[in-house]
């Protein structure tokens, strides 16, 4: 078998989803769409079983699904989703006096990663998780063709 793709061009897919990630939040920094990429999925995860984080960590590309599992204690029963001004709440509380990140922070984070992610691994993906675990990644307003995948 090849070395998947994500593997050999893990520089370049994550340079490409960083930059779309500062793009989507209006960011100037990598540290600061770091920061914001992180507090989304930690929050993310919080709320998900170690099965279904997962089955969603195996179609990010790589850098990406390091840092949603960097951490992680799946052991801990999930929390409930809340609100989504709850849940950004939650995103902006992470490293509370170096984060920068705005509230349309999960939106901006799901858009750049479906500009990564085939659309039949997304699809996948979220057949496979209960409807509120998928619909925090949802980008209400966003046209199907912005949200397709840049580098292939």
């Amino acid at each position: 078998m090849p070395m998947p793709w994500t593997y050999r061009h893990a520089s370049r897919e994550w340079r490409a989803f960083l930059d779309d990630v500062k793009d989507g939040m209006g960011l100037v920094s990598d540290n600061m769409a770091y920061t914001a990429v992180d507090g989304v999925f930690q929050c993310y995860r919080k709320r998900v079983t170690a099965a279904q984080g997962l089955g969603f960590a195996s179609v990010l590309p790589s850098v990406p699904r390091a840092i949603f599992v960097a951490g992680w204690q799946p052991l801990d029963p999930p929390l409930p989703f809340g609100s989504r001004a709850a849940l950004v709440a939650e995103v902006k509380a992470l490293r509370p006096h170096h984060n920068l990140t705005p509230d349309n922070a999960i939106e901006a984070t799901s858009a750049a990663l479906r500009r990564q992610i085939l659309p039949a691994d997304w699809e996948r993906a979220m057949e496979a998780l209960p409807p509120e675990a998928s619909g925090f990644w949802d980008v209400p307003g966003v046209p199907e063709d912005e949200l397709r995948p840049r580098i292939i």
